[in-house]
C-alpha cells in the first residue's frame, strides 16, 4: 500500500478505508467500495463544478466541459495512470466489471474525503484530474456535417444488448449519407457517440 499511497500522493491515517475503496462486491459481500464510490462520484462532481464556477463559466459552459472531464473514460485514464486497476481487490476467478476501474477513482477519492477531509480530497482531485480535457462530441459534430453538405441528418437506432447477468454491452446503429455505421459500449448514450465517431471518420476523416 505503501507504492500506492506514494501515487495517490497522499498518506491515509486510518488504511481500512482505501483498502476499502479498493474492494469490489464480488469479493466481499459487506466491506466493499460501493458505497465509497457513490460518495465519490457526487464529490467529484462538486469539486469540477466549484472549479468551473470559479473559472467564470455559465451554465452551459459548466455542464459541458463537466461531460467531457468527469466521465468513465477520464476516470479510467486516471485510474490506469495511479495503479488502480492493479491494486483492486477483485473476486475469486473473476476480474469484475469494466465499471470497476474509474469506480475505483471515485472510491478512494472518497476514502480521501473521509480520512483527510475535504481540503485533502479537494486537492488530491486537483492533482489528479485533469480539468483541461476536452472530448470532441461526434454526435453533434456528424450532425453539422450532415447539414453542411445538405444532407439528410443520421438517424440512430438501438440494437439488441448482449452479455451475462447484469453486466451487458449496448449497441447502437447511425444511417449517414446512405451507409450504415454500427458502435458498442456499456450504455446506449456510450455506444450512439462510437456509432457517431465511426461515422463522422469514415465519412469526413478523424476530427483534429
Amino acid at each position: 500500500m505503501k507504492d500506492l499511497q506514494k501515487a495517490l500522493g497522499y498518506t491515509f491515517r486510518d488504511i481500512s478505508l482505501l483498502r476499502r475503496a479498493l474492494t469490489l462486491k464480488g469479493a466481499d459481500e459487506r466491506f466493499n467500495n460501493e458505497s465509497l464510490e457513490c460518495l465519490g462520484d457526487s464529490l467529484i462532481g462538486f469539486v469540477a463544478a466549484l472549479k468551473f464556477y470559479n473559472d467564470g463559466l455559465n451554465e452551459g459552459g459548466m455542464t459541458s466541459r463537466k461531460k467531457s472531464v468527469v466521465n468513465d473514460r477520464a476516470l479510467t485514464e486516471v485510474s490506469l495512470a495511479l495503479g488502480l486497476d492493479k491494486a483492486l481487490i477483485r473476486p475469486k476467478g473473476g476480474e469484475g466489471n469494466k465499471k470497476a476501474i474509474p469506480s475505483a477513482y471515485e472510491a478512494v477519492a472518497a476514502a480521501i474525503l473521509l480520512d483527510g477531509g475535504m481540503d485533502a480530497a479537494q486537492a488530491f482531485i486537483a492533482r489528479t484530474l485533469d480539468f483541461e480535457r476536452r472530448e470532441r462530441d461526434y454526435i453533434a459534430l456528424l450532425q453539422e456535417a450532415m447539414q453542411a453538405q445538405r444532407k439528410a441528418l443520421p438517424v440512430y437506432s438501438h440494437g439488441v444488448d448482449g452479455g451475462e447477468g447484469a453486466h451487458h454491452d449496448f449497441t447502437v446503429t447511425v444511417c449517414a449519407d446512405g451507409r450504415t455505421f454500427s458502435g458498442r459500449g456499456a450504455n446506449t448514450a456510450e455506444a450512439k457517440r462510437n456509432a457517431a465517431k465511426t461515422a463522422y471518420d469514415a465519412l469526413f476523416g478523424s476530427a483534429r
